[in-house]
């Protein structure tokens, strides 16, 4: 049997509907549609080219400094045969591989520490987590110490050559801490409402180390929905900057008290 083929005119005419749709397409339903013009790329404009660049940064904020726990064997490496106090008591008389000033933990908390054994309802070494955050195929122990004022001192211990190497401590007034992919993630209050901060930890083959690779200013949950609360006017109208979520910390800054060791 031969194919069936349609007429030369009524081909000719279907031939000419599929032209006339394909040149108004763009208006037909389901079809595509302009966008408009593609905005140009604008390159990035340096500010003030004529000033030296600094050399050294004005303050070690702790980031990258590690630390031996001394005495602290890890049997085939496995982190979880470890007892987290006995990590935390060894982890007090540790010597850093710089000396920032910022791993220290106060008088009353290295009291309670080292009492864990004899007031272990007063302890503050609080029960740990695993997970692999250096890509090495074996878990990292991560502890939390609680300190006055409801901050949290956050440490990260790697096993390193049959002993153990702490490759993060910092603390904050957290709202919480979580562990995302290889990532540690810390969220902490801030001074202006409706905003956190939010700042990833991530590991560092060159520094050997946990750094905090993303640092952000963002909308707390309950104040991304819904619209932007009213303010009520006390005094002559002004203009207050409204940063947007996801705005870096170029945004405006902690106040000294509440940058925690190791992030500035």
């Amino acid at each position: 049997m031969r194919p069936h083929r349609a007429p030369a005119a009524n081909r000719a005419a279907v031939l000419a509907v599929a032209a006339l749709a394909l040149l108004s397409g763009c208006g037909a339903a389901g079809g595509l549609e302009s966008a408009g013009d593609a905005p140009s790329a604008v390159e990035p404009k340096g500010l003030w080219p004529d000033l030296p660049p600094a050399s050294a940064a004005p303050y070690d904020y702790g980031e990258g400094e590690t630390a031996r726990i001394p005495g602290i064997r890890v049997t085939g490496g496995d982190v979880r045969r470890l007892d987290p106090v006995a990590v935390a008591q060894a982890g007090l008389k540790a010597k850093t591989n710089r000396d920032s000033g910022l791993d220290e933990l106060p008088d009353g908390t290295v009291r309670r520490i080292e009492a864990c054994r004899t007031a272990p309802d007063d302890c503050p070494v609080l029960p740990p987590y695993y997970r692999d955050l250096t890509g090495d195929g074996r878990d990292e122990l991560v502890l939390g110490i609680r300190m006055p004022a409801r901050q949290l001192a956050v440490r990260v211990y790697m096993p390193d050559g049959g002993g153990l190497t702490r490759i993060m401590s910092t603390y904050d007034a957290v709202i919480s801490v979580e562990l995302a992919g290889r990532d540690l993630i810390m969220r902490a209050p801030s001074v202006i409402p409706g905003y956190e901060y939010r700042t990833a930890w991530s590991w560092d083959d060159r520094q050997r180390a946990m750094l905090p690779t993303r640092d952000e200013i963002l909308r707390t949950p309950e104040h991304r929905k819904g619209p932007w609360p009213k303010r009520t006017p006390t005094g002559p109208a002004t203009v207050t900057p409204t940063p947007s979520a996801g705005t870096s910390t170029a945004s405006p800054s902690r106040t000294p008290s509440e940058s925690p060791a190791g992030t500035r």
